[in-house]
């Protein structure tokens, strides 16, 4: 074989081996530049040979582009490489660009990769979402218990609006977190409470005490109202009312304090009654003891000759008619009674 036939054989293969390329992609390259995306031969071949799909990469672009924004074929390879979901990092772009939400390539490429979900997170900003507290998958009752300051128990549900917050979503905690600082929030305002019946009477109150507490802070959430969907106090059919068995203990510990203190004037009055007996029967000993002084005193004054024998009588003689008086005033007394 001559050497000019071994060039046009070798010529003649290299233009099949082009022309095959050329078919292999001529879809996909008439795509992509009828569609303003336009991609090169070369960049389709490369895109095969690192085993990327190029219809995957050009269908992203085309999207991209019809959008009116502007993303290379390189970063688009790139995530794909990285394993990333291009369509959907394509579909976050389009979606946050029509809702006026600043979000870059490179910033829905990071939280893609770092496992969220950009396309919902984008719809979450767009649409908030409503998330129950606490969680009916994860509570049995489906309620949370808060005690007031005057121990009665409430049961209170609550209904978290939230959005998307997307400098966040990257690092920042997730909905059970929320939904747990909610929870805290509430039972803490419930606590402060003076009595179960302000709580009642403004659960508005308590919402807006939990939503000024920043809970929504190094979270991927901004929390956009708080609204208590249900509360009631705690039946004691169910389950063991602490407030009703506070208020009965107090009731009956007051009224052990009462007799107690009943008990104790009652003691302190008896005691006093037994003093001023005491006190009584000192007295009578005095008077006998004086008593006893006077014919001891009669008998001094006779030795003494300051008192004659004729005087002694004349003081008896008096002495008896006063007795005698005070006999017959007694028994008069006694029958005015009787005929009385």
């Amino acid at each position: 074989m001559t050497p000019i036939t071994v060039l046009l054989v070798l010529v003649s293969l290299v233009v099949v081996i082009f022309a095959f390329i050329f078919l292999y992609f001529l879809k996909v390259y008439i795509r992509a530049l009828m569609s303003g995306a336009r991609v090169t031969m070369g960049a389709l071949v490369g895109m095969k040979l690192r085993r990327v799909p190029p219809d995957l990469i050009v269908d992203a672009r085309i999207r991209v582009t019809k959008a009116g924004l502007s993303v290379e074929t390189d970063p688009l390879e790139a995530h794909y490489l990285a394993g990333g979901d291009v369509s959907n990092v394509v579909n976050a772009l389009i979606a946050a660009d029509k809702a006026d939400i600043a979000l870059t390539f490179e910033r829905a490429a990071a939280i893609d990769l770092a496992g969220r979900d950009i396309f919902d997170a984008v719809k979450t900003s767009v649409y908030p979402k409503v998330i129950d507290c606490p969680d009916p998958e994860k509570s049995t009752s489906g309620m949370l218990d808060a005690v007031a300051k005057d121990g009665i128990r409430l049961l209170v549900k609550a209904r978290v609006t939230v959005r998307m917050n997307i400098d966040q979503v990257v690092g920042g905690a997730t909905e059970e977190t929320i939904i747990a600082r909610v929870g805290q929030g509430i039972v803490s305002a419930i606590g402060s409470a003076q009595t179960y019946k302000n709580v009642l009477e403004n659960p508005d109150e308590i919402s807006r005490k939990v939503l000024a507490s920043g809970l929504d802070a190094q979270t991927a959430f901004e929390i956009v109202s708080i609204d208590i969907a249900d509360i009631s106090v705690a039946g004691t059919s169910n389950a063991a009312n602490v407030g009703a068995m506070l208020e009965t203990e107090r009731a009956e510990a007051d009224k052990k304090m009462r007799q107690a203190e009943a008990e104790g004037r009652r003691a302190m009055a008896h005691a006093a009654e037994q003093e001023m007996r005491a006190r009584v029967q000192e007295m009578q000993a005095k008077v006998v003891e004086a008593q006893a002084e006077v014919p001891r005193a009669m008998a001094q004054a006779l030795r003494e000759g300051k008192l004659g024998v004729m005087d002694y009588f004349r003081m008896q003689n008096v002495m008896a008619d006063t007795s005698m008086r005070e006999s017959i005033a007694g028994g008069e007394e006694g029958d005015t009674q009787l005929k009385t």
